[in-house]
């Protein structure tokens, strides 16, 4: 797991959700939408995951200002057929119907046993896991994938980008243990990571961004350059070469692909990208997965055998007496911890592009309003 770069004073959380609010609603989308997206994108911020917080609304406000992303749409059912459904977002931000999503398929899952949720003409929804988590909040075991706006990820023998990096995300509620929650991106690293790299001036590990010769680049400013402006080069499959098994990662794009955008009716951004204008939505989908372990057993017995291998995972000897083995889910829960009591810290460059925000759409500065 890479470690956390953002460096910067800590803010309060409710200062970051409600200046996310803040300029949400000034941005003209309704109130209960702007406190649903608020809340995921803090989430995502306390969890760690800084880059599809905060961070991302610079990408919304060019998506808003050019008329793609339509902050007042209200998402509607075009399908229901019991245990699944598709929703279409109506080219709004991802966050308010991938929660309904989530919640549908989720209450598909206590009837049926199973609900299957698919999103169409959607946008960017920040992180994967945040809805997965939804899922194991109430009992069931929640699978999230998501398809991607940008041509990031160049596959396994190739030269230029074809994929994003099309997450997947997985959540399984134990007992006396927290949920198990895997959420991780299909490429090596997730493109915003690497901005995050850039506005913190940290250097790139080795492996995360490749140039259009094949080369590693380590340099967080040309990586930047090379993932979100220029067409050649990106970021590596998960695996990074094909000896290490980049393959895998590849893959599991691909099947990320089928599942979010093919299946849903979704935009494949390889494709259909090269004919859509600056202000066209983007088409994203998402697809959303609940399972109900009581539609196979006692649910107390699922939990108890989950809690008996999270035990016995938590229970191997460490390589390092400092650094004892972890389940996934568990250092995005210590760092939730941590920065609800201290604080999120935000670079002094992302606050001054938050106060530009503020300036061009009225909303009040509220992050260091004494500052």
């Amino acid at each position: 797991m890479a470690k956390n770069v953002s460096s910067g004073r800590p803010v309060p959380a409710e200062r970051i959700r409600a200046q996310i609010e803040a300029i949400l609603t000034a941005w003209g989308m309704p109130a209960p939408a702007a406190a649903t997206t608020a809340g995921i994108m803090l989430e995502t911020d306390l969890m760690g995951i800084d880059s599809h917080g905060v961070s991302m609304l610079m990408a919304y406000e060019e998506g808003v200002r050019a008329g793609r992303i339509q902050l007042t749409a209200e998402p509607r059912v075009l399908r229901d057929t019991g245990p699944t459904a598709l929703l279409d977002a109506g080219a709004g931000l991802g966050h308010p119907v991938s929660v309904r999503a989530m919640e549908l398929a989720v209450d598909k899952a206590k009837q049926f046993g199973v609900g299957v949720v698919g999103v169409v003409n959607s946008h960017h929804f920040g992180a994967a896991g945040a809805y997965a988590r939804l899922a194991s909040a109430r009992g069931v075991i929640g699978l999230v994938t998501s398809s991607a706006r940008g041509v990031i990820m160049v596959p396994t023998r190739g030269a230029m980008p074809v994929l994003g990096t099309n997450p997947i995300a997985f959540a399984a509620p134990a007992g006396h243990n927290p949920p198990f929650v895997l959420d991780m991106a299909t490429t090596t690293v997730a493109a915003n990571k690497v901005k995050v790299h850039h506005l913190n001036d940290a250097p790139l590990p080795e492996g995360w961004v490749m140039d259009g010769a094949g080369r590693p680049v380590t340099d967080p400013h040309e990586g930047n350059a090379l993932v979100f402006q220029r067409p050649e080069g990106g970021i590596t499959p998960l695996g990074g070469t094909e000896m290490q098994g980049s393959a895998k990662g590849y893959g599991l794009a691909l099947m990320v692909q089928v599942l979010a955008g093919t299946l849903t009716g979704a935009s494949f951004a390889a494709l259909d990208g090269r004919n859509r204008g600056p202000g066209e939505p983007q088409n994203i989908g998402h697809f959303f997965l609940a399972l109900d372990p009581a539609a196979f057993r006692a649910p107390e017995g699922f939990a108890a055998d989950l809690d008996a291998a999270l035990d016995h995972l938590h229970a191997t000897p460490p390589a390092d007496p400092a650094e004892p083995v972890l389940v996934p889910g568990e250092p995005e829960a210590i760092m939730r911890a941590r920065r609800l009591a201290e604080g999120v810290p935000v670079p002094e460059s992302l606050d001054s592009l938050i106060q530009g925000i503020c300036g061009r759409c009225g909303a009040p500065y509220l992050l260091r309003p004494n500052a």
